[in-house]
């Protein structure tokens, strides 16, 4: 292995091991410290953090899972591998769930002690680069926003561009979870406030009676409960961006109040007197039609040409089928990285049925749907019977043939082809776990949970 140095603590009351790991790892280029029992592993962890913990799970005065969960307390990140003997491989398991990163059963193998710690730190350049990847992701919005291969959703980047450098109220319509807020996003983050807040608010979940106070804030002693002052969602996005969700459902009591603060950019905070200037750009969006509650009287003309300067609508999911496969594989990326699960692409029927369901829900819904199936998978494919099953009925007809004669439904199939698999690959290593991993392409990890779920000894 070549790695840039790292640091390792090497925690056993075993003097030999502790020699033994402590020479091994120093070869490997590791700054080696080492420990005792597991109070003076913690003692040692806390001002160093050291990035690899090889620990016995046996020792006086701390246990290993003691010092396991004090040193998981002051660094998740830190990768432990346990030392236990075969009698307490079920505590190991445990300690797995509990956050250590593998185990390893005495007397061990210093090949195998070197590819766990391998793979301990591949995993955590994976956990830096999934925290990168979040970093990037909050930025996202001041590069390419909106994926799409639609002409239509296409021209609405464009739009959205031009809006950005303008001072104009926005209105965005369309069904819920066509990316509503996405859109808003790309407003702000692309305008002269981007480097300002973006400030969010969902009025149908705030109660009518609180929806005053949430917007202008209130002064101390303006109603029960009022203990102090307090800023609205105004004055917290000042210099900034104020989006308004589901403005269609403030009630008509307080569109008025909405309205002047448009108008005149100023408003009192509940129970105050002092006006406060709103240097803030409004953005509202909807998935109700404005107009028809105009005319019938639900929502205030004068409020609803103030909003409309300029309308956005993102198309619904069933009407740009292009996009299904770029946001599919978007998101199983995305999910696959959070979860650290070897997930590579989608098989094709499943595609198919991806293509095939109306997505009522348009892309929120897709979204949860991969991310249910990525959870679900078995393998480096999603296949039909990891989607839920609302989805998965739109498979083409024929594909539940075989259920429908008493046949054994494809994923028991599956599973008993994977576990003949494991257990014949584990027989051919004589029982080495790490050649069979090695073998199957698999974490050393994936293989102990298929052998615990398949029963295999």
């Amino acid at each position: 292995m070549s790695y840039h140095p790292l640091r390792a603590l090497v925690v056993d009351d075993d003097e030999g091991i502790r020699e033994l790991l402590s020479a091994v790892l120093s070869k490997e280029g590791f700054e080696v410290t080492t420990a005792c029992d597991g109070a003076q592993a913690v003692e040692k962890f806390e001002p160093e953090r050291t990035t690899i913990v090889l620990m016995d799970i046996r020792m006086p005065k701390m246990s290993g899972l003691q010092a396991l969960s004090e040193i998981r307390q002051l660094d998740r990140s830190a990768a432990i591998i346990l030392m236990t003997a075969f009698a307490e491989v079920e505590a190991a398991v445990q300690a797995i769930k509990s956050g250590a990163f593998d185990y390893i059963i005495k007397p061990f193998d210093i090949a195998e002690v070197l590819l766990l710690v391998e793979r301990a730190l591949e995993l955590r350049t994976m956990r830096n680069d999934i925290a990168a990847l979040r970093l990037e992701l909050s930025e996202s919005f001041r590069h390419e926003r909106i994926l799409t291969n639609n002409p239509q959703m296409i021209e609405l980047t464009q739009t959205i561009e031009k809006v950005a450098r303008s001072t104009a109220t926005v209105l965005i319509t369309g069904e819920s979870g066509t990316g509503k807020e996405l859109v808003a996003a790309a407003i702000h983050y692309n305008s002269p406030r981007s480097k300002g807040p973006f400030i969010k608010l969902n009025c149908a979940a705030v109660p009518e009676g609180l929806l005053e106070s949430e917007l202008f804030g209130h002064e101390k002693g303006a109603f029960t409960g009022a203990l102090m002052q307090r800023r609205g969602r105004f004055e917290q996005a000042e210099g900034g961006t104020l989006f308004l969700d589901e403005i269609g459902d403030i009630p008509p009591s307080f569109q008025v109040k909405l309205l002047r603060v448009l108008q005149e950019r100023e408003f009192e905070r509940v129970g105050g007197t002092q006006l406060i200037h709103a240097d803030v750009r409004v953005i509202v969006a909807t998935n109700r039609n404005l107009e028809e509650m105009v005319r019938q009287g639900t929502f205030r003309q004068d409020l609803y040409f103030r909003l409309n300067v300029v309308m956005l609508k993102p198309l619904p999911l069933r009407d740009r089928p292009e996009d299904i496969p770029l946001l599919a594989e978007f998101f199983l990326r995305k999910f696959a990285a959070e979860n650290q699960i070897e997930v590579t692409g989608f098989d094709d029927r499943t595609m198919e049925c991806l293509l095939r369901y109306p997505w009522p829900g348009n892309i929120r819904e897709l979204s949860n749907a991969v991310e249910r199936a990525v959870v679900m998978s078995t393998g480096r494919l999603i296949f039909i019977e990891d989607m839920p099953e609302r989805i998965a009925r739109a498979v083409p007809s024929g594909g539940d043939e075989a259920a429908g004669n008493g046949q054994i439904p494809l994923k028991e199939m599956i599973r008993q082809h994977e576990a003949k698999v494991v257990a014949e690959a584990l027989a051919r290593n004589d029982g080495n776990r790490v050649r069979t991993a090695q073998e199957l392409q698999i974490s050393r990890r994936s293989l102990l949970y298929k052998l615990l779920d398949y029963g295999i000894g």
